[in-house]
């Protein structure tokens, strides 16, 4: 198991990248990863996630600013940072006509390991990702699951201390993408540090400590899913007052119980309220609601998430298209 350092593994300074035509796909791009976590960048199409994932992976070159990556200077060296990342983009690299145990082991080779050793890491990273009934199958007929598992093993035939995921389930059922968040969840727990660009709100929610929602080339906020879901607001309480029912007195109940002023909406007939206490508070409420006729089902408690996180936070932008 890799351990953490204190020098954090990503570090991007005032980042700008320009394109002709184009304007800035980064504009000031700020982040910091730290060692043995799993980092989130999230935005929509055209924030610049994609180019900022190929600066750091030394894929793509950048007009200003500083860049390192497992304590390396991107820019003066580029081979030192490369020996200590693994990159998976969004599509799989692998070929179709070779097997699993095959791709890993070219692979290997490619990396300047001894056929022993190719096999041996091969086998071992077949075993890791669940692939060693399928080991010896030719690739074109892995299901889409199977194909981003050994990409993602593909990517670790190093044992890199950094690894870049971009977008690593796009396209997949939720199963195969059950079966991938699985994957980058053991890796992060053998301290491999994971940058995942993704597009999906679930996946960052589940597996990273912290997100980056990115928006026109910049970090425009950073932080623990909880904390960028208490930026929008606490819970919510919401009552469905039914026909026949006083929904102003109910609003009125809420609202002494609760200690705050009420939202009511006459055409849903629906109360809302903001909640700042715990189950206590919740039970408090429901029974008051009790006395005057309401049932449980009429009660729900809704709490922010990282839909509302994405909308509030980032700006619509006209003509938003290809990725940047």
């Amino acid at each position: 198991m890799k351990t953490k350092t204190h020098e954090a593994a990503i570090v991007a300074s005032e980042v700008r990248k320009y394109y002709s035509g184009r304007g800035a796909a980064l504009d000031g791009f700020n982040l910091t990863v730290e060692s043995g976590t799993v980092h989130g960048l999230l935005g929509p199409n055209g924030a610049g996630k994609t180019t900022a994932m190929r600066i750091l992976a030394t894929l793509q070159h950048w007009d200003s600013g500083c860049v390192r990556v497992g304590g390396r200077d991107v820019a003066s060296d580029p081979d030192g940072v490369r020996a200590r990342i693994g990159v998976a983009g969004q599509h799989a690299a692998v070929d179709d006509v070779l097997t699993g145990r095959q791709n890993l082991q070219m692979f290997a080779r490619l990396h300047h390991m001894r056929s022993r050793k190719a096999r041996q890491r091969a086998d071992a990273l077949l075993e890791r990702f669940d692939l060693l009934e399928a080991a010896d199958r030719p690739v074109r007929v892995y299901s889409g699951g199977m194909r981003r598992r050994l990409d993602l093993a593909v990517s670790l035939i190093r044992n890199p201390d950094v690894l870049f995921l971009d977008e690593p389930t796009t396209g997949l059922d939720p199963r195969s993408r059950s079966d991938v968040w699985d994957a980058i969840g053991e890796l992060a727990n053998s301290g491999t540090t994971v940058l995942l660009s993704t597009q999906y709100l679930e996946e960052a929610d589940r597996l990273c400590s912290r997100i980056s929602l990115v928006d026109r080339g910049r970090v425009v906020v950073d932080g623990s899913p909880a904390e960028l879901k208490s930026r929008v607001g606490g819970s919510r309480v919401e009552i469905l007052v039914p026909e026949g029912r006083d929904l102003a007195a109910t609003a009125d109940h809420a609202s002494d119980v609760l200690g705050v002023a009420p939202t009511i909406d006459p055409a849903t007939r629906q109360v809302s309220l903001s909640m700042h206490g715990g189950a206590e508070t919740l039970a408090r409420l429901a029974g008051r609601l009790a006395k005057i006729g309401l049932q449980s089902e009429d009660l729900s408690l809704h709490r922010p998430d990282l839909d509302e996180v994405f909308l509030q936070l980032t700006e619509p932008k006209p003509g938003r298209g290809e990725s940047l």
